[in-house]
C-alpha cells in the first residue's frame, strides 16, 4: 500500500533530501533548513534559521544577489527558475565551497511569500574541472612549442 502525502510525510522528505534544502522569506531570512544543508555548510539549524541568507552568501556577490532577490519576490518569478546554477558559497569554517543551486518562487495567492533553494555540494567535481582545464593548457602550451619550435 502507498504512503499518503501527509505533513507527517513532507517532514521526512524534507529532513532526509540529499540536496540541502533552504527556504528564505521575502526578506530573505532564512526559515527551513534541512539536514544536508547543515552538512554542506556546516551551520546547525538552530544557528542558520532567523538569520540573513549573507550568512552563506560571500561579501562580493551580496549586492547582485539582493539586487535580483528583490526583482524575483516583486515579480514572484526569477529567470532562473529550475536552472542550475554553479556559484561559490562559504561553510561555517570559513572555507570556500562550491554550490549548484536551483531556485524556485514560492507563491501562496499570487504573491511570493519567499524563495526556495535547492543546494548540491559541487567543490570535488569544480576542482577536477579545474585542474582538467590547467592540464589541457598546459599541453596545448606545449604542443605549440613543438609546432613552432
Amino acid at each position: 500500500m502507498a504512503a499518503e502525502f501527509t505533513p507527517a510525510l513532507a517532514s521526512l522528505l524534507f529532513e532526509q533530501a540529499p540536496d540541502g534544502i533552504i527556504f528564505a522569506d521575502r526578506d530573505g531570512v532564512i526559515r527551513a533548513w534541512n539536514a544536508a544543508a547543515e552538512r554542506i555548510f556546516g551551520f546547525r539549524r538552530e544557528h542558520a534559521v532567523g538569520q540573513s541568507l549573507d550568512l552563506i552568501i560571500p561579501e562580493q556577490f551580496r549586492e547582485a544577489h539582493w539586487r535580483g532577490y528583490r526583482r524575483a519576490i516583486e515579480e514572484a518569478s526569477t529567470k532562473y527558475e529550475g536552472r542550475h546554477m554553479p556559484t561559490r558559497s562559504h561553510r561555517a569554517d570559513g572555507s570556500t565551497l562550491y554550490v549548484e543551486l536551483s531556485f524556485s518562487i514560492v507563491t501562496e495567492g499570487g504573491r511570493a511569500i519567499g524563495a526556495l533553494a535547492h543546494v548540491r555540494d559541487i567543490t570535488e567535481r569544480f576542482q577536477r574541472e579545474r585542474e582538467n582545464r590547467k592540464r589541457m593548457q598546459e599541453l596545448e602550451r606545449r604542443l605549440e612549442a613543438l609546432q613552432t619550435g
